[in-house]
């Protein structure tokens, strides 16, 4: 995200992911924090247009006359604006509350305060289930395991109609408690967890054998790029001789962190990423600086890899600077920005499309690997996979071992 003073280009979107992931995934945005007010910009649409202005009158009279329940003037405004925009039929370009987007920012900054766990809604039967919980989170200590069904917050249902909201009710104050109904098989379990502030996409790495290096990113959250350069440099003083990282499940982030990685790795003047506006006006980024790791790598990318995460691997691949092992990507080639509207709510809008150094496209296409390997059993997650059985893993270590 650009914001007034940094300029940030953030996410998207995963809240988590991909379908999944993606739902946190779900994401992936690069946005524009620009303040604007309701008789401006965007908004101004809505108040300007004589058809929508007259037909919006015309139903506020009836129910103000005949209503017979109470009525809530700012939901019924919030309710119509994003009933306008859902009208584009475009997944990615959305209106967001004051509270939603307050949530929204929250998610993208890369912390909140909950219990640590990745949700995905299953539309065929209509549940919310757990992705995985966060690693040495509260869901984790409590228990809550990949393939949980929520049910029920604080004894309120839930279905998979309601997953835009039920992370807001997860959510809440450090020190709190949220209780949680979990379907597991044909067991129902209740469990009560303290809310903590979570650290949502943490940034793993360790040694492997015959010194490979591995760095797994969960996200392109803020703060992403510098935190893998101290988890590089913490590999490179072990003596690491080749890399491996892992892009698996990530749903994307903010473009500019995956940039700035790119940046090590890239020579310079190589090209990132090329976006294309309404006016087919294009942008070509480059890398800037030498390259400060040169070793030999490769990417591993499943089908929740998705958005910045697709940029990524595919300027390292069409640079020659990396090899792709895994599954072809989600296909999320859309940029979107986001403004803040002068009541705090928001709309994130799809302004660009992106395509990869040589101007192949990526969205509903994504980036094929150059070694496909699948997982074993139809997994199509890693959350829910053991290390002796990774065979995406195992294929990326001994592709390095020939190199």
């Amino acid at each position: 995200m650009k914001t007034e003073n940094s300029r940030k280009i953030y996410k998207t979107i995963m809240l988590i992911i991909v379908v999944a992931l993606v739902t946190f995934m779900v994401t992936t945005v690069v946005m524009w924090n620009k303040l604007s007010v309701w008789n401006r910009g965007k908004i101004r649409v809505i108040s300007s247009n004589a058809k929508l202005e007259a037909k919006l009158n015309s139903v506020k009279k009836v129910l103000e006359e005949d209503y017979l329940g109470e009525i809530e003037e700012d939901e019924l405004i919030d309710a119509a604006v994003q009933g306008y925009v859902s009208g584009l039929n475009d997944e990615y370009t959305e209106y967001f509350t004051k509270k939603e987007m307050e949530n929204f920012k929250t998610e993208t900054e890369g912390n909140y305060v909950g219990i640590g766990v990745y949700m995905v809604k299953n539309t065929k039967a209509n549940t919310i289930v757990v992705l995985a919980p966060i690693e040495g989170s509260p869901a984790e200590s409590a228990g809550i395991k990949a393939g949980d069904i929520i049910k029920k917050v604080n004894n309120k249902e839930y279905s998979a109609d309601d997953f835009e909201t039920v992370a807001s009710d997860i959510k809440g104050k450090a020190g709190t408690k949220v209780k949680l109904e979990i379907q597991r098989g044909n067991k129902t379990l209740t469990f009560e967890i303290e809310r903590k502030k979570i650290e949502l996409y943490p940034i793993k790495s360790e040694i492997l054998e015959n010194k490979t290096g591995y760095i797994k990113l969960s996200s392109f959250d803020e703060g992403c790029a510098k935190k893998f350069k101290e988890n590089y440099e913490k590999l490179k003083k072990e003596n690491i001789q080749s890399l491996i990282i892992d892009v698996r499940d990530n749903g994307g982030g903010i473009v500019e962190e995956a940039t700035d990685i790119l940046d090590m790795i890239l020579d310079k003047d190589q090209v990132m990423m090329i976006t294309v506006n309404k006016d087919n006006s294009e942008e070509v980024e480059k890398s800037t600086k030498n390259p400060t790791i040169t070793l030999p790598m490769v990417i591993l990318v499943n089908e929740n890899t998705a958005s910045a995460s697709e940029i990524f691997a595919s300027a390292l691949k069409e640079n020659n600077k990396a090899t792709i092992v895994g599954e072809t990507t989600y296909g999320k080639g859309v940029i979107q920005e986001l403004l803040t509207l002068g009541d705090g709510s928001g709309l994130k809008v799809t302004t660009e499309e992106y395509y990869t150094a040589k101007k192949n496209k990526i969205n509903k296409v994504g980036v094929k690997p150059d070694i496909e390997v699948k997982l074993p059993n139809n997994k199509n997650t890693v959350y829910k996979l053991d290390r002796k059985d990774d065979t995406q893993l195992k294929k990326a270590i001994e592709t390095l071992k020939s190199k």
